[in-house]
């Protein structure tokens, strides 16, 4: 081919591929990515799901955890610090020695914060799902022993301690960025909203104390729900997208693995599947998908 036509030829090329970039937009994450900061507890680590990310084994955090499926999704800039078992406090302290506190990972630049914290707090989820799983075995699953024994005690504490913590640690976020855009997340069910007799071996749970921790859960998450509204964060609400896929549905379909015979070392923490879920759900509300 004459040179003069193979100039041609490649000048078509390169015009054709401009139109083709300006009708198609720019290449995924061409622009300034995200700078995103991940806070949190287990459920925000996914505690259990492997595999570990073996910078930090004291967080028993997961590099299959939703920040990071985030991250991948939109190209964001991740500083991850989410730590199984933190607690509100540890937003502004040491969880433990040399694991710093968590508002330390959020600069005046960042863009994106997102967490779930208030869980751990009292021992809320640790010590209702102890309690009355060890009623509901000494119970044979009948009555509700669990309610008939703790009664309020344990939304008491979430009132009294757990919404203040909420608050003050929320506003440790927004002033450390008080551009940023900060989203909670509720936590997805654990229980089903009614005893499920066939799921006893694996949450024994007494039929009457399974409403009784939805209830729980259902207060905390309102509770979360209050605090980030008064702190100008936003609320990712997983009470209709988490329904039908609570502990005790089949594998594949459940987001919460069970207190016995689960796939994850720990138990009533997401799987891997609830984490991509937990991500999908927090972009979608915030108009990253």
């Amino acid at each position: 081919m004459p040179v003069h036509a193979l100039r041609h030829v490649m000048a078509a090329s390169i015009a054709a591929g401009a139109l083709a970039l300006s009708v198609t937009g720019s290449p995924a994450h061409a622009t300034t990515p995200l700078k995103y900061a991940a806070l949190g507890d287990s459920y925000s680590a996914a505690s259990g799901v492997l595999p570990v990310d073996v910078t930090n084994l004291l967080c028993l955090r997961s590099t299959a955890d939703y920040p990071h499926v985030i991250a991948a999704r939109t190209g964001a800039r991740l500083t991850d610090v989410t730590c199984g078992a933190a607690q509100t406090k540890d937003f502004t302290q040491a969880q433990y020695p040399g694991v710093a506190p968590q508002v330390n990972a959020v600069a005046v630049d960042t863009d994106l914060v997102t967490l779930t914290i208030g869980g751990n707090d009292n021992g809320t989820f640790i010590n209702a799902m102890l309690a009355c799983g060890t009623a509901g075995v000494l119970s044979g699953g009948k009555g509700s022993p669990c309610k008939d024994k703790y009664g309020s005690s344990f939304d008491d504490a979430i009132d009294a301690n757990t919404y203040p913590a909420l608050k003050s640690a929320l506003n440790s976020v927004r002033a450390k960025a008080p551009g940023a855009r900060v989203a909670v997340l509720g936590y997805p069910w654990i229980t089903p909203a009614t005893a499920d007799p066939s799921c006893f071996a694996q949450l024994p749970i007494a039929s009457g104390d399974v409403p009784y921790l939805r209830a729980l859960q259902t207060h905390l998450n309102a509770v979360v729900a209050r605090a980030a509204a008064e702190t100008g964060s936003t609320y990712v609400d997983f009470a209709q997208a988490s329904e039908g896929h609570d502990a005790c549905k089949a594998v594949g379909t459940r987001w919460i693995e069970p207190l016995l015979f689960g796939q994850n070392i720990v138990p009533a923490h997401p799987n891997a599947l609830g984490e991509r879920r937990m991500a999908e759900r927090t972009m979608s509300v915030l108009g990253l998908d």
